[in-house]
């Protein structure tokens, strides 16, 4: 996923433990999604990010220390919702045919990025986010899903060669999303068509 990257935002300076805090939190970044998807990165704020939410600007800054911190949070977000579409590491699913794993797979992704496709794109294009060590446990887990994607309930020690495939697919499918976003054709049948052929044809070599 391509990033500029910037000094580090700084850390958020309180974590939401109790139920109330964690839907102040929730709120938040939800409004800020909204305000950075409309706005853009040069026009966000966090004045008013703090009204659409409901919220005083002061119980932003209780969380937040400024906009790149909320940013990151929206990203954090968006980061897990693809992780979540994905098969997790060591999950019973060899009885599912191979075009079915695919087809869920790539199915969450779209709809992912279809229902944030202007986000997106200012996450990608406009914001500065900071080289991080969460970005690293990210990829780590991002490509651990891909490999489980093509490796379903297997046994086998996964070795190098795995691993790479991982990496070429999570790759392919990352970069067909994200262009067929970016010129407004990822809801297009052909597309999702065109990208379900690809991976189904990739597990069945793999498997062979």
């Amino acid at each position: 996923m391509a990033t500029r990257f910037s000094a580090p935002p700084r850390p958020a300076r309180r974590a939401p433990r109790q139920q109330r805090s964690r839907a102040t939190v929730d709120a938040l970044v939800e409004a800020g999604a909204h305000v950075l998807a409309a706005r853009g990165w040069t026009r966000f704020t966090t004045n008013e990010v703090a009204r659409v939410a409901g919220a005083s600007i002061g119980s932003l800054y209780q969380y937040f220390p400024d906009k790149l911190a909320l940013a990151e949070a929206i990203r954090t977000r968006h980061l897990d919702a693809v992780l979540a579409v994905l098969p997790e590491p060591g999950e019973p699913n060899d009885a599912i045919r191979p075009e079915t794993r695919a087809a869920q797979a790539i199915d969450g992704i779209i709809a992912i990025h279809l229902d944030s496709e202007r986000l997106h794109r200012v996450l990608l294009d406009e914001v500065p986010l900071a080289e991080r060590a969460s970005l690293d446990t990210f990829e780590v887990e991002y490509l651990l899903r891909y490999q489980a994607l093509i490796l379903p309930g297997t046994e086998r020690v996964a070795t190098p060669a795995d691993a790479i495939a991982a990496q070429v697919l999570a790759s392919a499918v990352e970069g067909v999303v994200h262009t067929a976003a970016l010129r407004g054709k990822l809801g297009t049948p052909e597309v999702r068509r065109e990208l379900n052929g690809f991976v189904c044809a990739y597990l069945r070599e793999r498997l062979r």
